[in-house]
């Protein structure tokens, strides 16, 4: 264990604009789970994230010259507040790249603390590379998100904390890891002190970067990674981020979007606040570790990393926490078209309540239906419904892990037409002004668009599913075209979902 880490977080320089943060009780977790689960409450910072910690100790380390010649940094929100907030502390001149789909409240809150901001690219990498060009340009010193010994050892601070304010002895604690800043700062601690106490990173099941590292024992780029929980959606590790987890991290749990949602209400309903995805990881990895080990009676800490979430992205937590929860379950089955039909349907239901139900027309003989049924979150109890409805004769199709589904169907159903050499696709694109119409213009300028259906929950992404009029002999070059495109997309032209209720 490299002791220089343990030197540099007792000196670390944080709390100039830091607050020790409380470790809660998360009561009602703690009951359900039959586990103390405590919440390390970083989303009570003033920037709302952890990620001041490490941007301040950087700056304050720079030598006078480095202050005097400016810095600059890349971020989508929480790196890019907790740097400019630093600098205007430090009376130190800061430039932040930003994404041009980062959302107008992360900007302005930047503004607010005096960076001045400069919007390019669609994505964090275009950020970060143009980022590095004006570093080299007007000789900025750049602060690194995460692939840095300063920002590592001020991240590791709230380790120091979480020790001094735990009264007994920690059983495993669960941090949330993108570039992995966090994870090994806490992790070079902790293991120091206690190397018996678990530490167990979390990643999104879609962004799984330090997973895929620790796998194969080397740094990997991974093609693509999910923007749900976008302040962890990171490509690659940082290399000494890389080089602590192999000594300090014992695993990394991957959870689903839906987890995260129900790990965000589950947040809220102990302390009425709302983290955001990424905030929410240690909690989702903390119930999934409980369900597997079967532990009781163990002490776990989870980081609530941070809480800057849109607004208008609890729709889609709302709307997936119950899925996450295993409380709902979304199915299609198809009954008899004839008088009765839909009350032996509820009756074969039972007492259960009904979230959704939306029905189509199909033919003379069958209709489709769509729906949502309440769970009460017990073992084998979604297996035991299905088995139910079988039974009475209803061919069922489970669609509570169909993405397409939980994004497009459940607000399409009442939709129906013929199209001929209909190809149906699911993308994401980056979501600013104009995207829509530039999305549309590029898809649309040679296939018929013959459907289209739109969803944005404040994410900086947009998603579309689109249905494309495509001869079979034009296929190859339909594809060639996507590729050109440039956005991410998935074939959905065999969805069930899709061959049931809108085909």
């Amino acid at each position: 264990m490299p002791n220089k880490y343990i030197r540099k977080i007792l000196q670390a320089r944080v709390y100039d604009v830091a607050i020790e943060t409380p470790l809660q009780l998360a009561a009602r977790l703690t009951q359900r789970l039959e586990n103390q689960v405590l919440l390390k409450r970083e989303d009570l910072q003033p920037t709302f994230s952890f990620k001041l910690r490490g941007a301040y100790n950087k700056i304050s380390s720079l030598s006078t010259e480095e202050r005097a010649g400016g810095i600059i940094c890349a971020s989508a929100g929480n790196h890019a507040q907790g740097v400019a907030l630093s600098a205007q502390k430090l009376g130190i001149r800061a430039t932040i790249v930003m994404p041009k789909t980062t959302p107008e409240i992360k900007v302005a809150s930047v503004r607010c603390y005096g960076g001045h901001v400069v919007l390019h690219g669609d994505t964090y990498d275009e950020a970060c590379a143009h980022a590095y060009q004006l570093a080299e340009q007007q000789q900025l010193t750049l602060i690194h998100p995460f692939d840095d010994p300063e920002v590592i050892a001020g991240q590791g601070t709230i380790a120091m904390e979480i020790l001094r304010q735990c009264e007994s002895p920690i059983d495993a604690i669960f941090i949330p890891v993108g570039g992995g800043g966090l994870a090994a700062g806490i992790g070079s601690y902790i293991k120091y002190l206690y190397p018996e106490t678990q530490v167990i990173g979390v990643e999104p099941e879609d962004a799984p970067s330090m997973y895929r590292a620790l796998a194969e024992n080397r740094r990997v780029v991974l093609d693509q990674v999910g923007i749900f929980a976008d302040g962890v959606a990171v490509k690659q590790v940082g290399k000494e981020n890389f080089r602590l987890a192999r000594e300090v991290i014992d695993e990394i749990i991957l959870v689903s979007t839906d987890e995260i949602c129900a790990a965000i209400k589950d947040i809220f309903d102990d302390t009425r606040a709302i983290t955001e995805p990424a905030g929410a990881l240690a909690v989702a990895g903390i119930k999934q570790y409980v369900a597997r080990e079967k532990c009781r009676g163990e002490n776990l800490v989870a980081i609530n990393s941070g809480a800057n979430l849109n607004f208008d992205r609890l729709r889609h937590v709302s709307e997936r926490a119950e899925l996450g929860e295993k409380r709902e379950t979304l199915l299609t089955v198809t009954i008899p078209e004839q008088p009765g039909s839909f009350k032996q349907f509820c009756e074969t239901i039972g007492p259960r309540g009904i979230t959704e139900f939306n029905y189509r027309y199909a033919d003379k003989s069958e209709a489709h239906i769509f729906a949502g049924v309440r769970l009460q979150g017990e073992q084998g109890e979604k297996e035991q419904l299905l088995h139910d409805l079988v039974k009475q004769g209803y061919p069922v199709v489970d669609l509570s892990d169909n993405e397409m589904a939980k994004l497009h169907i459940r607000h399409m159903v009442g939709g129906r037409a013929s199209a001929d050499n209909e190809l149906l696709y699911r993308f994401e694109f980056p979501e600013h002004p104009g995207a829509l119409l530039r999305f549309l213009t590029k898809i649309g300028a040679r296939w018929n668009i013959s459907m289209f259906h739109y969803r944005n929950h404040g994410a900086a992404y947009g998603r579309v599913l689109v249905g494309a009029q495509v001869a079979e002999d034009e296929w190859s070059q339909f594809q060639t075209f996507l590729n050109e495109l440039g956005y991410r997309y998935w074939s959905e032209t065999d969805n069930p979902a899709y061959q049931l209720f809108l085909k």
